[in-house]
């Protein structure tokens, strides 16, 4: 199972390390592919006064320490071509934002480093269409142990690409105003084409919900997450913070350390009461 976690955004060096220590069991784990995830800039906040993150230097330098001291494997958000190539030095799970989910020249830039691709579904997107972002990494990927033949480039399907380094990611689809909603689905749909990650987290957020932030309703984080395991995904990602309360950003949806630890626990059993 790959496990995406970690805070939203870096706040500071020692909240970042704080966090990384107390995911350690997870990288442990034979039967976990894990991931440390924090964002150096979060670029679409609702208001412009809203916390971005320490920005890219500074947070590439911090997740590169993490990766230094813990051994962990890194995913970032990447918002724009010219941060791709400094980014890709440092992570190794380049993260294309929902938002920018159709943003060719990103996707194609993102595609020509040696990392894989992991692309968010839009909340306003047919989760049929994704095929259309995954076309565009496979017909443009062609470095490292993701060099593919012609033929493979035009073929869309869940082994191509996953040979070609390539995850979608379901976040949840607008409904109506302030509020999104997990067709399930969806999942299905888009496991046609590449491995599938569920974000649990953003999955509950309420956008504009909490007056110029986004809210969330975290106590739905576990049903959705057991949901996803019983109809069968690749990994999952969670957000995860010692005290969501008072984090710069993501707060109401993050879970508690002790909380993302009953969802692993509860997810494994699912999978194996299957046989995933």
């Amino acid at each position: 199972m790959i496990l995406i976690a970690g805070p939203c955004v870096i706040e500071s060096k020692e909240q970042i390390f704080k966090i990384a220590a107390d995911l350690k069991e997870f990288d442990e784990a034979e039967d976990i592919d894990f991931y440390f995830k924090a964002s150096y800039d979060k670029a679409n906040r609702t208001s412009l006064e809203s916390y971005r993150g320490p920005g890219l230097r500074k947070g590439l330098e911090i997740l590169g320490e993490v990766k230094k001291e813990f051994g962990y494997k890194i995913l970032t958000d990447v918002h724009e071509t010219s941060q791709v190539e400094q980014v890709a030095e440092v992570a190794d799970v380049l993260q294309i934002p929902a938002f920018l989910c159709r943003q060719t020249d990103l996707l194609v830039a993102a595609a020509k480093t040696d990392r894989v691709v992991n692309i968010k579904k839009g909340q306003f997107m047919n989760p049929a269409d994704m095929k259309y972002s995954v076309l565009k990494v496979l017909k443009s990927r062609d470095v490292g142990h993701w060099k593919l033949d012609i033929g493979e480039r035009e073929n869309v399907n869940y082994e191509t690409g996953k040979k070609a380094g390539i995850w979608l990611t379901e976040r949840g689809s607008t409904f109506g105003y302030g509020n999104l909603v997990v067709d399930m689905r969806s999942l299905v749909v888009m496991r046609d084409f590449a491995p599938v990650i569920f974000d649990a987290t953003h999955s509950v957020q309420m956008p504009g919900g909490a007056q110029g932030k986004s809210g969330g309703k975290r106590e739905f984080v576990a049903p959705l997450s057991r949901a996803a395991a019983a109809v069968g995904v690749d990994g999952f990602f969670f957000e995860t913070h010692y005290d969501p309360e008072n984090a710069l950003s993501d707060g109401p949806n993050m879970l508690k350390l002790d909380e993302l630890k009953r969802c692993v626990e509860d997810i494994r059993k699912i999978e194996n009461a299957i046989g995933v």
